[in-house]
C-alpha cells in the first residue's frame, strides 16, 4: 500500500515538473535590470498558442536571464500595456533592462530567432 501511493506521488511530480511555465501577465518586470519580452496574445488567434509554445521553448535555454511576459487582450492589465505602446495583436515587444522599448515584430518568430533577438 505504502508503494503504491509513493509511486502516485512520484508521478504526480514528474507530470508537474514537466508542465510548461505559465506566463506574468503584469508588467512590473519591464526596467526591473533585464531584458523582458512581452507577448500581445490574443486567444481568438492561432499564433497565439504557437508563439508561447516558441517563447517557452526560449525560456529553457535562457532561464531566468530574461522576463516573459503576456499582454492578454480583454484584460485591464493587458489592455493598459496595449494602449501604453500602442500595441497589435500576436505583437512580441522587446525591452532592454532600464525598460526602454527597442524592438517589435509580429508573431511567429521561432524560438531560436527570440533568443537572438533578446541578445541583441
Amino acid at each position: 500500500m505504502l508503494g503504491v501511493i509513493a509511486a502516485i506521488v512520484m508521478l504526480i511530480a514528474v507530470v508537474f515538473s514537466v508542465l510548461p511555465k505559465g506566463f506574468k501577465t503584469t508588467h512590473e518586470d519591464i526596467g526591473s535590470g533585464k531584458p523582458v519580452l512581452v507577448f500581445v496574445y490574443d486567444p481568438n488567434l492561432a499564433v497565439s498558442n504557437s508563439q508561447t509554445e516558441q517563447m517557452n521553448t526560449a525560456r529553457a535555454t535562457l532561464g531566468d536571464d530574461v522576463s516573459f511576459l503576456i499582454a492578454r487582450i480583454g484584460t485591464p492589465e493587458g489592455d493598459q500595456f496595449i494602449r501604453k505602446y500602442q500595441a497589435r495583436p500576436a505583437e512580441l515587444l522587446m525591452f532592454e533592462p532600464a525598460g526602454s522599448l527597442v524592438k517589435r515584430q509580429y508573431a511567429l518568430m521561432q524560438s531560436n530567432e527570440i533568443m537572438q533577438w533578446v541578445n541583441y
